[in-house]
């Protein structure tokens, strides 16, 4: 690969980084919030040296010495500038063009978020014990996350969602039986260590897969409220559409029905 190239390959590469960490929030579709610096920083490091390798060789190069100046060593070189194996010393490894699909795709077209596809097939993620419950607002419904909702089913021995109306929001992922689930993604770190939180939802059609809604209902009765055989369930009263959040892999509770 020629300098010139590289330089060209590093310059896409950053500008995609920055395209998708420092001009939008796209680069949250695959990692943590947190790392977001991380990533602005690099794209930052890749453009400035993409320029600094494209000023140097906009610049006259020193003449190059002859055999008169210096003795050379033909089991080193070959004539005219090239290795013995043919390449060129202002050559790279041609395996670094496999850089550049990933940059034009980051520039041109960014691929979504994780979803239904990937829940599908994902581990279920093991909600942490809680020690305690706040109490819940007096008023109906109750926005929850998941997370919330999951460990107040199965963990609340004062069954505190018992007949409440709760509000919660995710995206759609098929089931079986005439069900659905109600889906969020979590992340350690990026979307390659995806977990995932999975509510079943009673009582109505589901919107096409991989849909961002809004739901309200109640506790399904299966099990015993508040113990480990309660079922991950919901009775749902109304489903409403909306965007997919800005960082899809946080678990918050939706603000107002």
């Amino acid at each position: 690969m020629k300098r010139t190239l590289q330089a060209v390959l590093l310059l896409c590469t950053g500008a995609a980084l920055l395209r998708v960490s420092l001009f939008s929030d796209i680069c949250l579709r695959y990692v943590k919030e947190g790392l977001r610096p991380y990533l602005i920083a690099t794209g930052l490091v890749l453009l400035a040296l993409g320029l600094i390798g494209a000023f140097r060789d906009g610049l006259p190069f020193a003449a190059k010495r002859n055999a008169d100046d210096e003795p050379r060593n033909d089991d080193e070189h070959a004539h005219d500038g090239h290795t013995r194996d043919g390449h060129g010393h202002d050559q790279g490894p041609r395996i670094a063009w496999l850089l550049l699909l990933p940059a034009l795709t980051l520039l041109f077209f960014a691929p979504p978020a994780l979803g239904s596809y990937t829940a599908a097939r994902d581990n279920a993620k093991v909600v942490e014990d809680y020690s305690r419950f706040a109490p819940l607002p007096a008023h109906d419904p109750v926005p929850l996350s998941l997370t919330e909702f999951i460990a107040r089913v199965q963990q609340d021995d004062k069954r505190s969602l018992g007949g409440r109306t709760v509000l919660m929001s995710g995206f759609v992922t098929p089931g079986t039986n005439g069900t659905w689930d109600l889906t969020r993604l979590l992340v350690a770190c990026c979307a390659a260590d995806s977990q995932s939180l999975t509510v079943t939802v009673h009582g109505v059609q589901p919107p096409p897969a991989d849909t961002w809604v809004k739901v309200t209902g109640t506790w399904h009765p299966q099990g015993a409220l508040g113990t480990g055989s309660a079922a991950l369930a919901l009775d749902v009263a109304t489903v409403r559409r909306i965007p997919q959040p800005p960082s899809p892999y946080l678990d918050r509770a939706p603000a107002g029905p």
